[in-house]
């Protein structure tokens, strides 16, 4: 398979549907019009969903290469408030955001594990695919998440386990369902609920504690690729059933910068270890924004 410039049509087109996303023609109207509608969901609730973008024979290639990875998954099992803290800050009250602990149990294939010829990675590194979700994203161009665990990489829920609410360190996140849960395993959201200078703290208490004001339930379907400005939208996947099938998704992360690294912190949450290249990079971190995280 190719793997530099563009890659060939008749891969793409066994895993993308390219009759109803033809990322291989930027130039055609199909096109622009799914860039015009993700472009306009993204506006309305900061979430795209591009129904069916994954061909259903590929879907099931996808979870066969999470399902033969699965032994590599790092789970874990932890308190943490919406920011992935863990510790009680006594700056503030004791029923505040930020001394809110909820569980979060689930589990991370790392990037590691995968090979430059699993079809995952091929979507994944599928120029096309990238510039697709620029033009959706309105900016010029996405790299390939240079982090070596955290670049591509497969979220875990087993049966009983629950990724609570909480808010991502990145600006987007891409992901594709691949294995849906038979029950619970929903994508839930708030959102815009803090903004880069307003955390929101008063709202997010309230759904902490189980109001459902502005949370949107997702319509989450395998094969279906998700668009997602997590930033500033508080976001969780609920519980897995103790009886249910697992949930596993494909996440593609990218990056508007070239050779960026992920957060020593956050990557040793996630991933239970970290690498010479996340210590390097956490020296030379610039942050964007003063949010808590």
């Amino acid at each position: 398979m190719q793997r530099n410039g563009n890659t060939p049509l008749d891969t793409l087109d066994t895993l993308i549907d390219l009759d109803a996303y033809p990322v291989h023609e930027p130039q055609s109207h199909g096109y622009l019009q799914r860039v015009d509608d993700a472009r306009a969901q993204l506006h309305d609730t900061g979430c795209a969903l591009n129904k069916a973008f994954i061909r259903p024979a590929a879907v099931e290639l996808l979870g066969a290469e999470i399902r033969e990875r699965k032994s590599q998954t790092h789970f874990s099992t932890q308190k943490m408030n919406p920011y992935f803290h863990t510790e009680v800050d006594p700056d503030f009250a004791l029923d505040h955001p930020v001394n809110t602990f909820l569980e979060r149990s689930s589990g991370f294939i790392p990037g590691d594990a995968w090979d430059s010829t699993c079809a995952n990675d091929v979507l994944f590194r599928a120029p096309e695919v990238a510039q697709f979700l620029a033009d959706c994203l309105e900016i010029p161009a996405l790299y390939c998440y240079a982090d070596p665990l955290a670049g591509l990489t497969s979220n875990i829920l087993d049966p009983g386990q629950q990724f609570t609410w909480h808010f991502d360190t990145n600006d987007f996140a891409v992901t594709v369902l691949v294995d849906e849960a038979d029950q619970g395993g929903l994508f839930e959201y708030v959102p815009d609920i803090r903004s880069a200078g307003d955390e929101g703290f008063d709202a997010i208490a309230e759904v902490l504690a189980g109001g459902t004001t502005g949370v949107v339930s997702l319509d989450l379907r395998p094969g279906d690729l998700q668009i997602f400005r997590g930033r500033y939208s508080l976001h969780r996947v609920t519980r897995v059933s103790a009886d249910s099938r697992p949930r596993h998704a494909a996440i593609f992360a990218y990056t508007e910068q070239d050779n960026v690294i992920g957060r020593l912190d956050r990557t040793r949450q996630l991933f239970g270890r970290v690498l010479k290249e996340h210590e390097d990079a956490e020296v030379a971190r610039v942050r964007s924004d003063e949010l808590l995280d």
